[in-house]
């Protein structure tokens, strides 16, 4: 049987054990490197919100660039449109040439882009730097999420994802110290300091850059693009390193291979297929989590200043101190709770975490109400909200990472992701500040405290109906990838092209 001439033959199969390989190694080295060389992007996205909210006021400041206020607003917007540009144009492409090269770029955007908001010299060249500097850091989110969980042991993959995406608030830590010091008159000048804090990002950065050179790509991604001996080379590569330390490995028997056809890149009419009827229940668990989790964050955060300022008359510069704890119990949450993640296991342990969440922050939203906190006690309890809240928070990008085969997981984490900074970073932020006003209805803003828990309540009911029992299985057996089915459907049609009508499609 001849294929149509605008066909081409379905490519050989592919079979091979590296996924299973890559699944059964124990802890090493290689996962180290990984995890500090990828994981960086969190502490730099930390660094760098943290630091960006706090220099508005030296932005405004005639000494220094002297914006206006919504010219100040209007730069933290364009730092978040960049996220999503970048995380829609920087997925696609992660899922297209593959993970190692874009981990390796979209940290240069990031470095560039922080780097040249640190020169500004007006508005127009802030505000493409800062876009710019967003479009790198809404990138890493889909690079490094799928690199990452590629090639970390599925029996570690829940723990280590969530301390991973938990770092963002060491890097807040990070950022706040430096206010505290950059900011400080009295050590440097107006038009200075900021600028000074600006760069501790791109410092980070570039102490890094040499050991994210020497992370391989993702052997699972090289299978589902035909490169077939480069995957076996690496898996080997980092089974040498593992033997060397005197671990000895187990044999994987030909029963776990895997047999794939490589396919080409999905249109977008297809992607959008897949995501809205093929995957739309994991879509709709994915979108809740994300959503209403970057609703809460959003919404308390970027916010957090003004509560302390209008309701318990904290100054300004004494708002970085009650920073600290803050970030401390979000640091703490996903590394402690992580491992149970892996045993107890993701649905009872996603879902559990957002509703513990939510009634906590009722509650604390409650006593707020009702005045009886302090500035001390109501950092303390929103320190033992967010150590839960910050679990399921880092839980939502574990989630779709997993749900997703790995032909669009990169675009599926862009998409949900960008959905998440458009409703929590655009939305939550503005409603919150309208909620407080001149701090003088505390109704109000425990009204906003309510819809933001029933968003987390309503997100952790999904995952309880809806997840997916993901814990220490590998990413092939949670999510097949459609290389596997294209295969099957091909053995099933009889074709001696493997080609059927749901699986067909050009090659180049």
């Amino acid at each position: 049987m001849t294929p149509p001439r605008d066909v081409q033959p379905w490519p050989p199969p592919i079979r091979s054990t590296v996924p299973a390989r890559l699944d059964r190694l124990p802890w090493s080295g290689f996962h180290w490197r990984v995890i500090i060389a990828l994981g960086i992007t969190w502490v730099l996205d930390g660094v760098e919100i943290t630091i960006a909210g706090s220099i508005a006021d030296r932005l405004r400041d005639q000494g220094s660039l002297g914006f206006s206020s919504s010219q100040v607003g209007l730069g933290a917007s364009l730092y978040l449109l960049g996220e999503v540009c970048g995380a829609l144009f920087f997925g696609r492409m992660t899922d297209k040439v593959g993970r190692r090269r874009l981990f390796i770029l979209t940290l240069g955007v990031y470095l560039l882009g922080n780097a040249l908001t640190a020169f500004s010299f007006n508005f127009v060249f802030f505000a493409v730097s800062r876009f710019i500097a967003g479009a790198g850091i809404g990138g890493e989110y889909a690079a490094i999420n799928s690199a990452i969980d590629e090639l970390i042991p599925a029996p570690y993959r829940g723990r280590t994802d969530l301390a991973v995406n938990g770092t963002y608030w060491l890097g807040a830590m990070i950022g706040a110290g430096a206010n505290v010091f950059f900011l400080d008159p009295q050590l440097f000048g107006v038009d200075l300091g900021w600028r000074l804090a600006l760069l501790i990002g791109p410092v980070i950065g570039i102490l890094i850059w040499p050991l994210r050179r020497h992370i391989p790509e993702s052997p699972r991604w090289l299978l589902t693009h035909g490169r077939a001996e480069e995957a076996e080379r690496i898996a080997d590569e980092i089974e040498r390193e593992v033997a060397a330390k005197g671990v000895e490995l187990a044999p994987v028997g030909e029963d776990r291979a895997l047999e794939l056809s490589p396919r080409g890149e999905l249109s977008y009419p297809e992607l959008a297929r897949l995501v809205l009827r093929d995957y739309r229940r994991q879509s709709v668990v994915g979108f809740s989590l994300m959503t209403t989790q970057a609703f809460l964050y959003n919404a308390i955060f970027f916010t957090y200043a003004l509560i302390l300022a209008d309701f318990y008359g904290i100054a300004a510069d004494k708002v970085p101190y009650f920073i600290f704890p803050f970030a401390l119990g979000n640091l703490l949450g996903p590394i402690l709770l992580g491992r149970y993640f892996d045993t107890i296991g993701r649905r009872a342990m996603v879902g559990g975490s957002y509703c513990v969440a939510a009634v906590l922050l009722l509650v604390t939203g409650w006593l707020f109400n009702e005045a009886v906190l302090t500035a001390t006690t109501q950092t303390l309890l929103w320190c033992i909200v967010f150590f839960f809240a910050s679990a399921a928070a880092s839980s939502a990008y574990l989630t779709v990472s997993e749900i997703f085969p790995i032909e669009f997981r990169a675009q599926a984490i862009a998409f949900f992701f960008a959905m998440s900074v458009l409703v929590g970073g655009v939305v939550a932020p503005w409603l919150f500040a309208t909620l407080i006003g001149d701090g003088s209805d505390r109704g109000r803003v425990f009204v906003g405290y309510a819809v933001a828990s029933i968003l987390m309540l309503i997100g952790g009911l999904i995952e309880f109906v809806w997840g997916v029992d993901a814990e220490r299985r590998s990413l092939e057996d949670v999510a097949t990838p459609l290389s596997v089915r294209a295969v099957t459907a091909a053995a099933e049609s009889g074709l001696t092209g493997g080609l059927t009508s749901h699986v067909r499609r050009t090659w180049s």
